[in-house]
């Protein structure tokens, strides 16, 4: 049976009807090839970006020789660095929702680029400070390009998307304490500094080109309505809470394990590790880099909640390891394995959850993000006094009060919104 014409169609009786226009080809494979290539530009430019957070960590006792200070009294510039980026998720990247992304990121990537400079002829730890709390206050490139990777890939794949850029991250975190530390031993941690500037200024740059054109109404940018708009956020979503309870607890766990490894790895008992040999450990992070997919995939299809649960065991397997790894190097080795893979994990399914617990995912994101890295310094900042004072035993149980927090804090707010 033939279809009928619209009843609005031309009806010509001299004439037959033109030919109909040929269907144009498909572009599906042109799409998803870009797509496929602004994933692999933002995962770099993540990469590179999130390196700066963790790049004074493995130099802490080369910066601590050139100014002349102990290495724990140099510890704290790792704090400074996570306080830095925090204080930026505040500010900045709330105004993914409204602001014109590609010009956020170049301008950001400048900032941090020149912050990074300054670094390089701080006379000392004030002056190191201050340049790396600028520089890290504008590394959150990859906070506003999260919630636009959630927002373009499709529902059933968004898992997988967002795990290759915490990939990236993660990956990031690795290469600040591998090669930060190999080029710290052989060029001296300022030549890692300059050399780290570069590399933000042009990959940023890259990616603020490639970015796609805003489709999004304008609406005029309000940071710090954006701010104020948090804690109601909050409130109003159990599931965000949780989230940032959740993955507060796994970063402290491991911020205040990893920002303070370098102490025991270089000290003159048991290992007596040079700068560089120290920083090959970070090699295990890349068990991050491999678990972000498993992971993502695993939450497309069991769901978000079981991999969380999975995530904490894995951290809470890695403590007495950890706790062991004082003064046995295989303990050490394998406690970063699990920690490592919790970490991902966690990440991966919490903030997969956050993003899709709001109307609005990039101030979702920015309180996920900023819950999770006050975490992080927050154990940090515990970790630099407990290894002064007690050795690696105290830096393990901060690493434990850190994941027991978060574990009954997260099971409070569910108990509660049920």
């Amino acid at each position: 049976m033939s279809t009928p014409a619209p009843i609005d169609a031309p009806v010509s009786t001299d004439t037959p009807a033109p030919a109909p226009t040929p269907a144009p080809a498909p572009v599906a494979a042109p799409a998803r090839t870009s797509n496929a290539v602004l994933l692999a530009v933002i995962s770099l430019c993540t990469a590179v970006t999130a390196a700066n957070i963790y790049l004074a960590a493995p130099l802490l006792g080369l910066i601590a020789r050139d100014f002349g200070v102990s290495p724990s009294g140099a510890g704290w510039i790792a704090s400074v660095a996570q306080l830095g980026y925090a204080i930026g998720l505040l500010v900045f990247a709330p105004l993914g929702d409204t602001a014109d992304r590609r010009r956020l990121v170049a301008v950001l990537s400048a900032v941090a680029g020149a912050a990074l400079v300054a670094a390089t002829v701080a006379p000392g730890l004030p002056a190191l400070a201050a340049a790396v709390l600028v520089a890290c206050a504008a590394t959150v490139v990859p906070q506003l390009l999260v919630p636009l990777v959630a927002e373009r890939a499709p529902a059933e794949r968004r898992g997988r998307h967002v795990a290759a850029v915490v990939a990236g991250l993660f990956t990031g975190i690795v290469a600040a304490r591998v090669l930060g530390s190999l080029a710290g031993q052989a060029y001296g941690w300022r030549a890692v500094f300059l050399g780290s500037a570069a590399l933000t200024v042009a990959i940023g740059l890259l990616t603020a080109l490639i970015l796609p054109a805003e489709t999004r109404p304008r609406r005029a940018s309000r940071p710090l309505k954006a701010i104020a708009a948090l804690p109601g956020l909050l409130r109003g979503s159990a599931e965000l809470r949780a989230a940032c309870l959740r993955q507060g607890g796994l970063f402290g766990a491991w911020s205040s394990l990893w920002t303070t490894l370098v102490l025991l790895l270089t000290a003159d008992e048991p290992f007596h590790l040079s700068t560089a040999s120290a920083g090959l450990f970070g090699l295990f992070g890349l068990v991050s880099t491999a678990v972000a997919p498993v992971s993502g995939s695993l939450i497309d299809r069991f769901g978000a909640s079981r991999v969380v649960t999975t995530a904490y065991v894995l951290a809470a397997v890695s403590l007495p390891l950890f706790w062991l790894g004082g003064h046995q190097l295989w303990a050490l080795c394998a406690g970063a394995v699990f920690i490592h893979a919790g970490l991902m994990a966690g990440q991966v399914a919490n903030q997969t959850r956050a993003l899709a617990s709001t109307g609005t995912p990039a101030a979702a994101n920015t309180a996920y993000v900023v819950a999770a890295f006050i975490g992080g310094a927050s154990a940090s900042a515990l970790a630099g006094p407990a290894h002064a004072h007690w050795g690696w035993n105290g830096v393990c149980a901060i690493a434990a009060a850190a994941i027991a927090i978060g574990w009954a804090g997260s099971a409070a707010v569910a108990r509660k919104s049920r």
